[in-house]
């Protein structure tokens, strides 16, 4: 039996034809033009970490450093109390990713599962909030938490957390996907909607939740803005503010380059590590909380 193999983007007729070559490999060097632009600042800010503080000046540039300088990194370490400003941009991350399985969770659970009046006219509420562009409401926001006295804590970004009108949709249509009988097999065995949520949905949520996680660390981590209107004094500063303000800005004196690059580096990896482990949970938990129509 003839083994059935499926098409390419070029058929076997394709590549037989030179336009088509000539297409393909103009689409080739865009990409390889996308991905140099895309690693150069990357690989750039990481070796000149590496360099002395001559070389890192020195006319016409080049990218590998001649000598490897690691005693940079270990000056950067000691400039910038790095675990202490972690430690902020993880508590963050932590009260964001509670805010958003359980007010989010809860909220998109509600409108997935019950009856309400005027469903369709909530969820095209949160649905035309992605509109409307997000530095129109910093104000407002900032003017409520004044007035709640929550300036200068983590709740200036916790409570936000809970009203993100992408992730209530995106966990919406995840739970529009699971299987009604489910729920009520569980209601026919006495369970509120309260222990419905956390034995059944919460857990068969896991996928899209893990993909969350990613994109709630991805914001905490590079999110400098907003902690640098609520935030005053370094007690309190996430590591984006506290690089911006103290390595970044115009205003430090006294830092070499090369030791802000490797301090730049230090940050920039995490990241990037983050990301290549766990990126096949972010494409498929985009899979399975696409927005259907």
């Amino acid at each position: 039996m003839k083994s059935v193999t499926e098409r390419g983007i070029l058929s076997r007729y394709d590549t037989r034809r030179k336009a088509n070559w000539i297409g393909f490999f103009l689409v080739l060097c865009v990409i390889i033009l996308m991905v140099f632009t895309m690693l150069y600042p990357i690989l750039f800010t990481f070796f000149n970490s590496f360099k002395g503080l001559v070389e890192i000046n020195s006319f016409p540039p080049h990218l590998l450093p001649q000598d490897w300088h690691w005693e940079n990194f270990r000056e950067g370490w000691q400039y910038l109390n790095l675990p202490h400003f972690l430690g902020n941009t993880l508590a963050i991350f932590a009260g964001n990713m509670v805010a958003t399985m359980f007010v989010l969770g809860l909220a998109s659970f509600s409108m997935s599962r019950l009856s309400y009046p005027y469903r369709k006219a909530v969820y095209f509420f949160f649905l035309l909030t992605l509109f409307i562009p997000p530095s129109t409401y910093i104000v407002p926001n900032f003017v409520n938490l004044k007035d709640l006295g929550l300036l200068n804590t983590f709740w200036a970004f916790w409570l936000p957390a809970g009203a993100s009108a992408f992730y209530l949709l995106l966990l919406k249509s995840f739970f529009d996907s699971l299987h009604l009988e489910l729920f009520e097999a569980a209601r026919i065995d006495g369970a509120s909607e309260w222990r419905s949520f956390l034995q059944i949905a919460l857990p068969l949520s896991a996928p899209i939740m893990s993909t969350l996680a990613i994109f709630v660390f991805a914001s905490a981590w590079n999110d400098w803005f907003w902690p640098s209107l609520v935030m005053h004094g370094d007690p309190k500063y996430p590591l984006a503010t506290a690089i911006y303000k103290k390595v970044v800005s115009g205003s430090v004196t006294g830092l070499k380059l090369n030791v802000k690059f490797a301090i730049l580096s230090m940050v920039m990896l995490p990241p990037i590590a983050v990301f290549l482990i766990f990126q096949r949970f972010i494409i498929r938990g985009l899979h399975l909380g696409g927005v259907k129509g």
